[in-house]
């Protein structure tokens, strides 16, 4: 958001941007999506020149209303914490850049440190709550855009999801044998929440649920396994046949 272009493309559509009709229920945000050109050069050693022309780009902008409260959130523990560094001599090398930008700082021998906020610059800031974007050279649609980020994103926190509820932390194995096989299974297991995502997506299911709360769902169906009967499945709720018939799977029977 800190980009020019991206400033000047943003004050042109910010008011656009939060009509109803640029929101897309099962991401909860707002997007548009407007033509950019930018500046292309590329060295030709065999001419001895350089390349330069424009080419079209697309900017997706987007809004959403939750980003919006936490980035509130955040900037505002960001303000206090630099306000307490600064008034309790505990500056810290890495904030130095923000102490400046956010406050004027004055010392004198009487009356010490008198720490005052930029409120023009915290002001600008505001403005700016709940806005990202994202840049593409091929991809015209905001929330194909966005879904194919949030691809990516599902498969980082697969990861996450890797080392807590997979005990993907310490691998905990005896020997490279085992190492490999424990991550061919948790490999398998992202491509599994990546294909549930995408089914998802297909049965719109995003308007009500989330990926996490799916697996939730369904993860309180118990199995058993005993030697003379075989595997035995828990009780299956309605509520829970419902979601495998949407995502298109058959349900578990007892």
């Amino acid at each position: 958001m800190n980009l020019n272009y991206v400033k000047e493309v943003l004050e042109q559509e910010r008011d656009n941007l939060q009509l109803w009709s640029n929101l897309d229920p099962q991401f909860g945000t707002y997007g548009i999506c407007r033509s950019i050109e930018w500046e292309y050069t590329q060295d030709r050693p065999r001419k001895g020149d350089v390349l330069t022309e424009k080419r079209r780009a697309y900017l997706h902008l987007f809004y959403n209303d939750e980003k919006a409260a936490k980035d509130r959130v955040d900037q505002n523990e960001l303000y206090t914490q630099l306000y307490y560094e600064l008034t309790h001599n505990e500056r810290k090398d890495y904030h130095a850049k923000d102490y400046a930008k956010y406050f004027d700082v004055v010392e004198t021998p009487k009356r010490g440190v008198k720490v005052t906020a930029k409120e023009d610059v915290m002001k600008a800031e505001i403005r700016n709550y709940g806005y990202f974007a994202m840049p593409s050279n091929d991809v015209r649609d905001p929330f194909e855009a966005l879904c194919l980020y949030r691809s990516k994103d599902i498969v980082e926190k697969g990861f996450g999801n890797l080392k807590d509820r997979l005990n993907f932390r310490r691998m905990q194995v005896s020997s490279e044998l085992a190492l490999d096989g424990k991550l061919f299974v948790g490999f398998i297991a992202l491509i599994y929440l990546s294909y549930l995502k995408k089914k998802m997506q297909e049965a719109k299911l995003f308007d009500r649920w989330t990926l996490q709360g799916v697996l939730d769902e369904v993860d309180l169906i118990e199995v058993f396994q005993a030697p003379e009967v075989g595997k035995v499945i828990g009780e299956v709720t309605k509520k829970q046949k419902e979601l495998f018939l949407s995502l298109g799977i058959t349900p578990p029977s007892l």
